[in-house]
């Protein structure tokens, strides 16, 4: 079996824990070398993981790993971060713009330093990590090592229900899929694809759990992000960009059917479905749904 991403660079944003870490994971098995840049270098007080504790399950699934304490929203933080990736692994074949700040509350009740931090982080913080990682990106196409760029951000909708219950959360989430609509063509020419994952239903992750431990049950666990996560990373790059990618339908599309693996409530497939995607990828995957539980359960 070829091990896709085996010696790979990975640059993720975000990788101590939940989307992140289950990104870096999957790849470690192909033997990938990540850089997990996020700022928890040391426990939180309710959120296990850290960079440290991240690195040390990567390097047990096989990969190599280099935790690096960055704040995205800091240009010398970020410049040092992919400089440290250099020195240690020589390149940057991959980057996955995963770290994101959520607060879905509307226009008055949504304070400036929320507003800030969210579209620093979201939005300027994506372009930052890809605009000081471009130039090993583009080394790595003239390479042929399949350079790509995955951004965890939503398929572009210009719908209003989108947007009018939190308008700050929802432009600084769009910034991110925006990027991967000009990054597509921008780095054509240089062989570097640049695609958006997003769930179809809500993600368990450690900040879930204690958030809203209803909507944590009716969840399905990132590890099904980090097999879409695979499958686009080891595509193409120069066939496959500018893509905004929903989870189980790149997998379907693929030859996987069995999705039970991923519930974080085993035979609970009542799931909250996730913000941001329209009706028309429900109605594709509605009468899959049904398809399934029929299989399951006969007399339905």
């Amino acid at each position: 079996m070829t091990l896709a991403l085996k010696d790979k660079v990975l640059f993720i944003s975000g990788a101590s824990r939940g989307i992140g870490l289950a990104i870096a994971l999957r790849a470690a098995k192909d033997g990938a070398k990540i850089s997990i840049a996020a700022k928890t270098a040391t426990p939180h007080p309710k959120l296990p993981g850290t960079i440290y504790t991240a690195a040390e399950e990567i390097e047990r699934a096989g990969g190599k790993a280099l935790p690096l304490v960055c704040d995205i929203r800091d240009e010398e933080s970020v410049k040092s971060a992919i400089q440290k990736t250099i020195e240690k692994f020589n390149g940057i074949d991959i980057v996955v713009n995963n770290a994101s700040a959520i607060s879905l509350t509307d226009t008055e009740n949504t304070t400036l330093k929320k507003y800030n931090l969210m579209h620093e982080i979201n939005a300027r913080g994506t372009w930052l990590v890809t605009k000081y990682a471009l130039p090993y990106l583009i080394e790595s196409g003239k390479q042929d090592r399949n350079p790509h760029i995955l951004n965890i951000s939503p398929p572009l909708s210009m719908k209003e229900q989108w947007f009018s219950d939190h308008v700050a959360y929802s432009i600084a989430k769009f910034n991110m899929s925006l990027c991967i609509l000009g990054w597509a063509g921008e780095f054509r020419e240089h062989g570097i694809a640049a695609n958006a994952l997003w769930p179809v239903t809500s993600i368990d992750t450690a900040a879930l759990s204690i958030l809203d431990k209803h909507t944590s049950s009716k969840s399905r666990t990132p590890q099904i992000m980090a097999d879409a996560a695979h499958l686009i990373l080891t595509k193409n790059s120069t066939g496959f960009s500018g893509n905004f990618v929903i989870d189980e339908i790149i997998l379907r599309e693929h030859g996987q059917t069995e999705f039970d693996q991923y519930l974080v409530t085993p035979g609970n497939r009542d799931l909250v479905l996730d913000l941001f995607v329209d009706d028309e990828v429900f109605n594709k995957l509605k009468p899959l749904w049904k398809e399934d539980r029929r299989k399951k359960n006969p007399k339905l």
